[in-house]
């Protein structure tokens, strides 16, 4: 029984401790340093843990259907995606470098993760990672499951695909109507 007394008083001190370090400033919570090793480990295991319990097993579309792919490729480009994550062509923007942690390599993402898991995080964000709720952003989930087979399918999408899917249409010139045979 003192044992257990003990263990008890030592994990009391132990989470004293971690409350004083944490709460009275010496954890550095700047991006420009990496994390420790330990909360490092932890987030991204508490990250995937929450996401495979609560991503969708169900997939509503057809993540081969090329215009489900176009489809979510436009959402993708439209909800400025290629910002943080780049594109098939595209670079992402500079300051996504100075992120912590890094803006998801998409490729990477296409092959550990189900759709159902990346539908889970374009809809709901990820909390102290800089990734956003699109659900918040109005963004409908059959434009978020297109981002998804965009995603799942980003390795097989050429840069001259990306490009002719998401470029705006020209418009007519004013004045100019269509010739008529």
């Amino acid at each position: 029984m003192k044992a257990l007394g003990a263990i008890g008083i030592l994990v009391l001190l132990a989470a004293i401790a971690v409350a004083t370090y944490l709460f009275s400033g010496y954890y550095n919570v700047a991006a420009r340093e990496p994390d420790p090793g330990a909360v490092s480990w932890a987030l991204i295991n508490i990250r995937q843990a929450s996401i495979k319990q609560r991503a969708p097993k169900e997939v509503p579309v057809s993540l081969d259907d090329s215009a489900v792919i176009q489809e979510g490729a436009k959402a993708f480009s439209q909800n400025s995606c290629a910002t943080c994550h780049g594109a098939p062509g595209v670079k992402w923007a500079k300051f996504s470098e100075g992120m912590r942690p890094y803006a998801a390599d998409l490729k990477k993402t296409a092959k550990n993760r189900s759709a159902g898991e990346i539908f889970w995080i374009v809809k709901n964000g990820i909390n102290m990672t800089g990734m956003p709720s699109f659900a918040l952003l109005n963004v409908s989930d059959e434009d978020i499951w297109n981002i998804a087979a965009f995603i799942k399918n980003v390795a097989n999408v050429s840069p001259d695909d990306y490009k002719s899917w998401t470029e705006p249409a020209s418009p007519e010139p004013m004045g100019m109507e269509p010739a008529t045979p």
